[in-house]
């Protein structure tokens, strides 16, 4: 039996995300329920929308390391300016965004490594955070904290959004024209350059749609924890990178895959809470995050070696 590229893709994020939902329901049979869900895939949201900015700067071979401090900034704008003087607060997260478009067209016309670059920008977004709430404070606007806490039937709010944001994700990254340009420029970029098509629009949309997905995180981050703080998303560099890689992604290439992303998104979340269950210190959970990312990456791997093999065959 054959599997293509795209079936290894989702079915390794799909099947890490089944059988590490199958052992917190043996280990606490409670949570098979609608609030048992929403407990355990409460940030689920956040942590998605920014596996989705990481993946929209890794389909043009990139790498961003400020994606946690960034998000940080956006929590502390959504609880101050976004909430007292909601103009002022759009005009700074608009101009975030505009920032994060023009540091792709940096990037690419100096010739820069992204790491660096990025790696410089998460001390300037964390500088201004710690600007705006040098203590953990502020409050989540009315309309943030009602979109997060609202109950729809059937599945809790974290899933039902989850959905939507892979399926917007799936739209914009591997349907639309110009999702086709990005992948095509991480892909190969000189064909992309010799069809007539601009290297540095791709590029900065690419950049721009990961700071806009990025902020949305940081929204609806909010909107879960009420208020916010300057270290409120440090971790969601990791974790976007590693959501990313355990969803089918690859640094190089622009081989990605938006509804594995957010399955990945969604395996660490649930990670997060089966070793809360087991009792395991939050000191070594990122370690133990860590441990299922390769066993996941290995079985990845292993399959990859497989359909090979068939093809040879």
């Amino acid at each position: 039996m054959r599997l293509s590229t795209d079936t290894v893709r989702l079915l390794i994020p799909a099947l890490s995300l089944t059988v590490l939902l199958a052992a917190v329901f043996w280990l606490q049979p409670r949570a098979m329920s609608y609030v048992g869900l929403n407990l355990l895939f409460n940030l689920a949201v956040p942590i998605a929308l920014a596996t989705i900015a990481q993946m929209l700067i890794m389909s043009v071979n990139d790498l961003d390391l400020s994606m946690g401090t960034f998000v940080s900034f956006v929590a502390c704008v959504t609880a101050t300016f976004l909430r007292d003087a909601p103009l002022v607060g759009v005009l700074i997260l608009a101009g975030a965004i505009a920032i994060y478009a023009a540091l792709g067209v940096f990037i690419h016309l100096r010739g820069l490594p992204s790491i660096v670059v990025t790696l410089g920008m998460s001390f300037v977004w964390a500088g201004l955070a710690v600007l705006l709430l040098p203590a953990p404070g502020g409050q989540a606007p009315d309309w943030v904290r009602w979109l997060m806490t609202v109950k729809p039937p059937l599945m809790p709010m974290a899933i039902v959004a989850s959905i939507i944001v892979a399926l917007i994700a799936q739209l914009i990254v591997m349907r639309s024209s110009l999702g086709v340009l990005i992948r095509g420029v991480g892909g190969n970029e000189r064909s992309v350059e010799r069809a007539g098509w601009s290297i540095v629009a791709a590029r900065a949309a690419a950049y721009g749609l990961a700071g806009l997905f990025a902020v949305a995180a940081g929204i609806t981050l909010v909107g879960l924890t009420t208020s916010a703080d300057a270290n409120i998303a440090l971790r969601y560099t990791l974790l976007s990178i590693a959501g990313v890689i355990l969803g089918g992604g690859e640094f190089i290439g622009g081989r990605v895959s938006p509804i594995g992303a957010v399955l990945g998104a969604l395996t660490l979340t649930l990670a997060g809470s089966l070793l809360s269950f087991l009792r395991i210190s939050p000191d070594w959970q990122i370690g133990a995050q860590g441990a299922i990312l390769i066993v996941v990456l290995a079985l990845r791997l292993f399959l990859n070696r497989l359909e090979k093999r068939e093809k040879r065959r």
